[in-house]
Order: structure tokens, then sequence, then C-alpha cells
């Protein structure tokens, strides 16, 4: 895992915040200075920050669970169907559904819809129906999967909320501070960083700035799925040889006379026939 350096921090412009008239006072510690009536966030708390966010999200990745990442705003959504769909982690890219975490079963119920449609193409049952049910079907089917289709996974509330642009997705950002769910977020110096659990001070208007940070933390949370992967691989081995000890003790039972078994004597040269 591998925290960007303040010179690629820079070349990315994370340190470009908002006008000065524009600025919220809670993001004073996090800015550097004004310049040209522009407030520039300081670049070293921004890979501080980083690099915390992306231990935690590393050991949350390891322990199997799922953090949902948020972002509607269209210089993110590339980005963040790319970097989450990499690590299978579920992302919201298009308008947030209201009640999306409070009101979670309502959204698995249309989940499932999918899921039934999808089964009706294939028993047959969708062949039966009129041409118009077809069109109104298929119209639904695509409207929950452009929508939905990218939570379609979430099996239950995610145990964490990663957002770009807190004042954007503030719904989604209540939702979980309602819930207790902890929100990871790139808070730009318009913003209030007070709802945040793990504040990323960035600019997060452009697509290179969001890019950078998302790299970050999708790396980490990359090598916590594969230590996972790995834990996993040596616990079933080790679980394979309890199931089995008497297999285990024929094999070092083998091993052990294989090792002290006398080495054969060399054959004895026959003897010339007498004439």
């Amino acid at each position: 895992m591998a925290t960007p350096s303040f010179e690629q921090l820079l070349e990315a412009g994370c340190h470009f915040g908002h006008l000065k008239r524009k600025w919220n006072p809670a993001m004073e510690p996090y800015i550097f200075m004004e310049r040209n009536g522009i407030h520039i966030i300081d670049l070293y708390k921004t890979a501080a920050k980083i690099d915390e966010a992306a231990d935690a999200l590393k050991q949350i990745a390891k322990s199997g669970k799922k953090v949902l990442f948020v972002a509607t705003k269209k210089q993110a959504k590339e980005a963040i169907a790319e970097k989450a769909g990499a690590i299978g982690m579920p992302y919201v890219i298009e308008r947030w559904p209201g009640g999306m975490l409070t009101n979670f079963p309502t959204i698995r119920k249309a989940v499932k819809k999918m899921t039934t449609i999808d089964k009706m193409e294939k028993d047959g049952t969708f062949d039966n129906l009129s041409k118009r049910e077809k069109l109104q079907i298929t119209r639904q089917r695509a409207k929950l999967e452009k929508n939905l289709g990218s939570i379609a996974d979430l099996g239950r509330l995610p145990s964490a909320l990663f957002v770009v642009d807190v004042m954007k997705e503030h719904i989604a950002v209540a939702e979980a501070n309602r819930l207790g769910i902890p929100v990871f977020a790139m808070v730009d110096t318009n913003s209030d960083p007070s709802n945040v659990d793990y504040v990323i001070p960035a600019n997060d208007d452009a697509s290179r700035s969001i890019e950078i940070v998302l790299d970050a933390l999708c790396s980490a949370m990359a090598e916590g799925l594969q230590e996972r992967s790995i834990e996993k691989a040596d616990e079933e081995k080790e679980e394979g040889a309890e199931a089995n000890p008497g297999k285990r003790r024929r094999v070092r039972r083998s091993s052990q006379a294989a090792a002290e078994a006398p080495a054969e004597a060399p054959a004895a040269e026959e003897a010339p026939a007498a004439e």
C-alpha cells in the first residue's frame, strides 16, 4: 500500500480549494493558505489522512465486510465504477435512492425484483406474456439495473460509506450518521467535516484528484482482501489436517520408516565359472 507523495497530490491538483468567500470555517485546520482569493489545502495533512483512511478500510476489507462507495457527480462516476467494481465493492453513481440505508429492506425488495424478472426470462414465463407486458417489464428491469444494479450483491447494510463531495451526498451521509455507519469522505474547503469520521481534505471537483485518492484507498482494500484469502486458505488446510489425523500419522510413520531403512547392499559380483 503506497500513500501518494506530496508531489503526486500537487500534480493531481488536490490542493485547490474553493473561493475564500465560500469556505466553511470548520475546514480551517486543513487549509494551508489563501492565494488569489482561493483557499489552498495543506497536502501534508491530506497525505496523512489518506494513510489513516487506507489503514481503516484495509481492515474492513480484510474482515470480509462491505464498503459502499457513493459519488453521483459526473467527475467521479467513471472512477468510482472502475475502482470499486475492480475490488467487488458496491457503489452508487446515479441518483441516491432516499432511504437506501434507513429503509434498506425496501431497497432489497427492489433488487429481488430484478432477480425475479431474470428468472422469468430463463424459465420461459416471459415468452407467454403479451408484447406490451414484455415491454413494460423490460423497461422496469433496465431502470432497476441503472439505479440498483451495482448494489445487487449487497445483502446487508454496509460496514462503511465512502463519499465524494459531502455537500452533494448529504442525504447519504445523514442516513449513515443515523445508523452509526462510519463515513469516509473527500471534503473540500466549502464543506462541513463534522459529520465525517475519516476526513480526507482534498479537491473533490477535479477527476484527477478524485482518482489519486481512490487509487490509494482501493489498493489498500485490495491488499486486505488478498490477506483475507491467504488466511482463509491456511485455515482450510489446518481444518483438513485436523479432520484426518490418522492420515497425517500414517504419512509421518511412512516418512520416518523411509528415513530409518538401511541402504540396500550392493549386489555381489558373480564368481567366475570353474573351467
